[in-house]
């Protein structure tokens, strides 16, 4: 009968010690990668910082209204809206309201 190799007749050793890998050296500064992206007018990958804008205060009405009206406008034409709409003291359903009954009054049709 044959005896059987023992697996774990060489585990009495040290085991290989390891080390990290220096990092290697940069091949090129930051500084002349930001001034070559700049001269040649190569975008950053990082996002713009959007502008801030005035946060203005919550509009809540109780009106009875439940039918929403989206529409895209320029900032300016949404900046009158607002301002209308304050300077008359109603909600901007009323105030739409009240500029197609103007509309319609006056008989604008193109």
């Amino acid at each position: 009968m044959s005896e059987r190799v023992n697996p774990f007749a060489n585990v009495h050793q040290d085991p290989p010690l390891f080390t990290t890998k220096p990092k290697a050296a940069k091949p090129v500064d930051e500084e002349t990668v930001a001034r070559l992206a700049e001269e040649h007018k190569f975008p950053s990958r990082q996002a713009a910082k959007p502008p801030k804008t005035e946060r203005r205060k919550p509009r809540i009405h109780r009106t009875g209204r439940n039918v929403q009206f989206n529409a895209k406008a320029t900032m300016e034409t949404i900046n009158k809206i607002y301002k209308l709409a304050d300077e008359r003291g109603v909600p901007l359903g009323e105030l739409l309201k009240l500029a197609v009954d103007a509309l319609e009054r006056e008989g604008v049709s193109r």
